[in-house]
């Protein structure tokens, strides 16, 4: 994969022009609609998220940042999110399909199912874009994401510097296993990991749905059949390494074992000032958000989208047009950076227990 520089949003110049948009009303449901745009370019875009369970971030970062990037270009555009439903997925784009999108962004739910939404849309001749997750088999025309192999090896290089150099036993906490995401952040792990003989994998497993509660109770019988003996913790993203540290915790070991983590939430931030986990996967939502608005942008005004870089499709056998950014690490030592970005706020992190932290790092 081929790592795109960072995005420096060019919407507000965005020049729209056509016919007023094709198709009926913006109502929501399932989630709520964007409901909004200019309607002066020559078709819609449409937005599915896929969830408020898996992380915060859909509702609270992506939705937010979609809506201003389609609001200052001027185009008409409705964002759902499906809950976590394939069938509602499915819906929601079929509805979306009839209501006149002309570009349809999908954060896939699984493979298969994302994959019967795109071909439907390119039978009706609307152009699909994979928003954070590539949908394998499937008809996408682009994908905008991080460069996902990328977040796996920051976290194997950071549970290695949380580690050290001595000899441990680690276990793997992955992602779901229907998510190509998880699959490449667990490759990316691997590569780094691997290569150092001082760790030896005593556990590891896929946690189905990203469900925090399946995470507990799964790391909860690895740390049972190691008979305690783990030091580290590669967990993929911060609900389930929090997952892991509510284990620890009960095992009065929480703070005594390195847990990675992704998505620099609330929780994961605080876990780190806490002490409780190693480190989190910055990925600046704003660019991600960005990225994707540009590129809709120009397709629904009938222009050639920029694009630096591309995926290769496995099941599809075929290489998708992609835009790839940059994630980071967070430690201790640099969630004010986290907060300096206005991706978190000190309000929501800095609280009680957390407060004295926050002072000692600076953030304010």
């Amino acid at each position: 994969m081929v790592r795109r520089r960072t995005v420096t949003t060019a919407i507000a110049a965005a020049m729209v022009f056509g016919l007023a948009a094709c198709g009926g009303d913006d109502d929501g449901g399932n989630g709520g609609s964007g409901g909004g745009g200019g309607g002066e370019a020559a078709g819609k875009i449409g937005v599915i998220l896929p969830d408020t369970a898996s992380s915060a971030r859909w509702e609270s970062a992506d939705r937010p940042l979609l809506e201003a990037a389609f609001d200052e270009a001027g185009v008409e555009y409705d964002i759902q999110n499906a809950q976590g439903d394939a069938q509602q997925m499915a819906t929601i784009a079929e509805q979306m399909i009839t209501e006149g999108v002309t570009v349809l962004a999908i954060t896939n739910l699984d493979s298969a199912s994302g994959a019967a939404i795109q071909r439907q849309a390119e039978q009706q001749g609307v152009q699909t874009i994979d928003y954070d997750r590539l949908t394998l088999g499937g008809e996408s025309d682009y994908y905008v994401s991080f460069d996902n192999t990328e977040v796996g090896r920051l976290q194997g290089e950071g549970l290695a510097q949380c580690l050290g150099d001595q000899p441990a036993n680690i276990a793997y906490l992955n992602g779901s296993p229907d998510d190509n995401n998880a699959t490449l952040f667990s490759q990316g792990a691997h590569e780094v990991l691997d290569a150092m003989d001082q760790y030896t994998v005593v556990a590891e497993q896929a946690v189905p749905d990203w469900d925090n509660q399946q995470a507990a109770t799964i790391f909860e019988q690895m740390y049972t059949q190691a008979g305690g003996d783990i030091q580290g913790v590669l967990a993929a993203n911060d609900g389930l390494a929090n997952a892991v540290v509510s284990i620890l915790g009960r095992n009065n070991a929480a703070g005594q074992v390195p847990v990675t983590g992704q998505d620099a939430t609330v929780e994961g931030l605080q876990n780190i000032l806490a002490g409780n986990q190693c480190m989190t996967v910055y990925k600046p939502i704003e660019q991600e958000a960005n990225a994707l608005a540009e590129l809709a942008v120009a397709l629904v005004n009938g222009e050639e989208p920029e694009v630096d870089g591309s995926v290769e499709d496995t099941e599809g056998d075929r290489e998708v047009p992609a835009v790839l950014l940059d994630p980071v690490s967070v430690f201790r030592d640099n969630v004010k950076q986290v907060i300096d970005d206005g991706y978190q706020s000190a309000a929501d992190v800095c609280t009680g227990a957390y407060a004295a932290a926050c002072t000692e790092l600076g953030i304010s």
